[in-house]
């Protein structure tokens, strides 16, 4: 009978240190795993915190000084005079006109992405649910300026809406509308209505995606359940299905509201003369030279995200980005 004898030196469980500098590094990071860690992170953190956080703080630095009327040299004193600027009519007038824009766009595309949200969480299986990615990121693939330019050819007076609603004998209501005071305008490529248009149509995706998230998670029993106790769809929706949507719209809401809100290309190519904050920061830090009140034109979204993030993250909008 044959004995297999073991091997009576095993190779050690722990191997010398290589040698080099490579080896010394390796070994150093395998020892202290946080060092590597500390390493990897220290690249992005020092851009977000000297690039783009520092960015931010100079910005508001900037927007404490003030522009000397006479030589229209900036003044590097602390002082609220360009704040007090800010509170001006036609400032406010600016400030109002581009939040109420902003909470229209949010409002519509969240009317518009609900819908949409609940046939892909509901209905769309396997190929539907892949050809319902593909139509809602579709439109992000494509160049932002191209589909703002197609969209002024579409809504121009010359343009293939105007065309349809003179086939459909319907060219008198757009007429009726674009003479309303606020909203109208000569075409829809250069009005209220047509800027806000194509506001939903660029941010609609960044509602659909949360919503349709949120409406995932909603366990279909709850919705049978309410079905089989005598709700009314109505009611169904009101009490079971939009309360635990809502995190989802109001994450989506944070994407349509702020990107509305620090948009000046849509505005600038269509709408009116009257500007919005964007377009406002730019003439101010352009034309005119006046930085510090494009400073605290700037500021004005900072505030109203920062307390609308606030808003979000005590409804728990986070959890369903």
């Amino acid at each position: 009978m044959t004995i297999v004898a073991l091997n009576a030196n095993p190779a050690p469980a722990i191997l010398p240190g290589s040698g080099g500098l490579r080896g010394a590094l390796s070994d150093l990071f395998w020892r202290r795993p946080q060092l590597l860690l500390l390493l990897m992170l220290l690249p992005p953190v020092l851009w977000l915190g000297i690039v783009y956080i520092g960015s931010l703080f100079a910005l508001l630095a900037q927007s404490f000084f003030s522009i000397d009327e006479f030589s229209g040299l900036i003044n590097r004193e602390f002082t609220l005079k360009t704040y007090g600027d800010l509170l001006q009519a036609a400032n406010l007038d600016i400030i109002l006109r581009t939040v109420t824009m902003a909470a229209l766009v949010t409002l519509a595309s969240a009317i518009v992405a609900f819908p949409i949200a609940y046939y892909a969480a509901r209905y769309a299986r396997g190929r539907w649910k892949a050809l319902f990615y593909l139509g809602v990121m579709l439109p992000l693939w494509s160049s932002y300026l191209v589909k703002i330019y197609a969209w002024k050819l579409i809504l121009a007076k010359e343009g293939i809406l105007t065309w349809l609603l003179a086939k459909l004998h319907l060219l008198w209501l757009l007429d009726a509308w674009l003479s309303l005071p606020v909203v109208g305008g000569n075409s829809l490529s250069v009005s209220f209505t047509g800027t806000f248009i194509v506001f939903v149509y660029v941010w609609l995706p960044f509602m659909i995606l949360p919503v349709q998230a949120a409406l995932e998670r909603v366990p279909a029993n709850l919705v049978e359940a309410s079905s089989d106790l005598g709700a009314s769809p109505g009611q169904t929706f009101r009490n079971v299905l939009f309360p635990l949507a809502l995190p989802g719209i109001v994450a989506g809401s944070i994407f349509t509201f702020s990107l509305t809100l620090g948009d000046y290309i849509i505005p600038q190519i269509i709408g009116t003369s009257r500007l919005f904050i964007g377009q406002a920061v730019y003439s101010q830090q352009g034309t005119a030279g006046n930085i510090p009140l494009a400073a605290a034109f700037t500021v004005v979204p900072i505030v109203i995200m920062g307390f609308y993030l606030w808003g979000a993250k005590r409804m728990g909008a986070f959890d369903a980005l």
